[in-house]
Order: structure tokens, then C-alpha cells, then sequence
């Protein structure tokens, strides 16, 4: 009986003991989730987050958070792009790739029809020219609309007689969430020093990949190695064997996979860790 006893007292004990410990992580206080990291400075010299992912828009809901931009591949050279306060921009604005809710700000480029056009739709609250009313004055912009600011680097591109027309194109920045994106527009040269300092550091990169029209192949690698993006996004080519050539001639430097939608939504803490080129669907 004496054992019969003991072994009771035992078990008991033993449950006694379970229970405690099952019960010590719901009488545990609770932790804090880490803060989020604050953007303590403007563009640009923001420095990527590790998490290497870039979400399909597809699978997000449609509001954004503070530090968000979705990116949707409209067509060409065009581009819609998102801010989390709702701000819509349409790059290389021509008038047939765009949106089907009117963009706020739309920039253009004049070197073919397909990048400009001169009746865009009179709603449109801000359009910005990448050429200025003579080669001796370039065009400069520097517009904040809520949570975005865009801004511009002129460089030059060749006219339809072979000869060079200064100042003739932009390449337009835009500080949207806390990312920096840089649309290259139809640039035909390679980027000088002070060009690349005004620019400054980039995140994002929508990259012109026709090898031909714009800057040739060797000479766009160039550019994308100078600028150091983390995420490269091909526009401006006319066939998936212009983008094939592209890919191969760039696999020797940057990774690059193909996006599910014509849409990405991401922000500073979804940069890859590495560059990567993501290719959007359309041409």
C-alpha cells in the first residue's frame, strides 16, 4: 500500500510539473515586435535592405504601405508608377500606353513619337518635358506631389540626321515610399561622373535593352554597372529575341528571372541582397 502510495505521489508530482511547464509561455510577457527601421535620409545614399524578395502586386492587397511603390510594365518605354499616398505616374507618357485611371504626373521623352506626345490628356495634373526650349537650356524639374518627388538628369541623344542634340533626353528620378527609381528614358551614351553624381544612389532601374535605337549592349551594361541598382527592369525592346540577346549578353553580371504579372510591388526591405534583373511581361 506504501508503494501504492508513493507511486501516486509520484505521478502527481509529475503532472504537476508538465503543467507548470506548459503553462509558462502563456504566463510569459509578451514581447515587443523589433521596430521597424526608420529612413533617417532622402535620396540619394539609401542603402538596401537584406531580404532578397520582390512580391507579384498580384498577390498584395491594393493599399501600400508607407514604404511601398508598385511598378506596373504598361508597354515600351512606359511605366505606371504607384506611391502609397496614391500618387500615379505614367513615364514616357505617348498617349497609347497608359493606364486606365488618369495618371497624376507623366514624363515624356522626344526622341520618337513613342516616348512623348503634344496633346496629352489636359486632366493630367503635371507634365514634364525631358528637353528644354534650346540645347543651352535643359530642361529641370523638381516636383514634390505628396509622398513622391521627381527630379531629372538631362543627357543627350542623336537626332534623326545622326548628329547629337544636347539635352535632348532625361532620365527622370523618382523618390517614391523610401526607394529611388531611375528611368534611363532612350538614352544613347554612356553616363559622365557628374551625370552619375547627380543621380546619385539608386535602388531601382528601368533600363531601355534594344541594343540598337538606344545605347548599344556593352556599352547599357556599362551604365547599369556604374549605377549599382539592385533591381534592373527591362523596357524597350521589340522582341523577345531583342530581350533574349539582352539577358545573355547581361547573365555574365546579373542574375535574372521572369515576373508572373506585368506588376511588382516592393519596397526597401524586398530589395534582392544582390542585383537582379526582373523582367515584367510585355514588350
Amino acid at each position: 500500500m506504501a508503494g501504492l502510495a508513493g507511486l501516486l505521489r509520484a505521478v502527481s508530482a509529475g503532472l504537476g510539473v508538465a503543467i507548470a511547464v506548459s503553462l509558462t509561455p502563456a504566463l510569459a510577457p509578451a514581447q515587443s515586435p523589433p521596430a521597424k527601421p526608420e529612413i533617417i535620409e532622402s535620396c540619394p545614399g539609401l542603402i538596401a535592405g537584406p531580404i532578397p524578395r520582390i512580391i507579384p502586386a498580384a498577390f498584395r492587397p491594393a493599399a501600400l504601405s508607407p514604404h511601398e511603390a508598385r511598378i506596373t510594365y504598361l508597354g515600351h518605354s512606359s511605366f505606371l508608377l504607384e506611391s502609397p499616398q496614391a500618387v500615379r505616374i505614367v513615364t514616357d507618357y505617348n498617349g497609347y500606353n497608359r493606364p486606365v485611371m488618369l495618371p497624376d504626373i507623366v514624363t515624356m521623352n522626344h526622341a520618337h513619337s513613342s516616348h512623348y506626345t503634344d496633346t496629352p490628356d489636359p486632366g493630367i495634373g503635371h507634365v514634364l518635358r525631358g528637353w528644354g526650349p534650346s540645347p543651352d537650356r535643359p530642361a529641370r524639374h523638381g516636383l514634390q506631389v505628396k509622398d513622391v518627388h521627381v527630379r531629372n538628369v538631362p543627357t543627350n541623344i542623336r537626332s534623326w540626321s545622326g548628329t547629337t542634340e544636347r539635352h535632348g533626353n532625361s532620365i527622370f528620378i523618382f523618390e517614391i515610399g523610401s526607394l529611388c527609381v531611375a528611368h534611363l528614358g532612350h538614352l544613347h551614351h554612356t553616363l559622365t561622373q557628374q551625370q552619375l553624381n547627380e543621380i546619385g544612389k539608386i535602388d531601382i532601374v528601368l533600363v531601355p535593352v534594344d541594343g540598337g535605337a538606344t545605347l548599344d549592349l556593352d556599352g547599357m551594361i556599362e551604365v547599369l554597372e556604374a549605377l549599382k541598382p539592385k533591381v534592373m527592369i527591362p523596357m524597350h525592346f521589340f522582341s523577345t529575341y531583342t530581350l533574349q540577346r539582352f539577358l545573355e549578353r547581361a547573365k555574365e553580371k546579373f542574375p535574372s528571372e521572369f515576373n508572373e504579372t506585368p506588376s511588382i510591388v516592393i519596397s526597401k526591405a524586398t530589395l534582392p541582397a544582390t542585383p537582379k534583373i526582373v523582367v515584367l511581361p510585355g514588350h
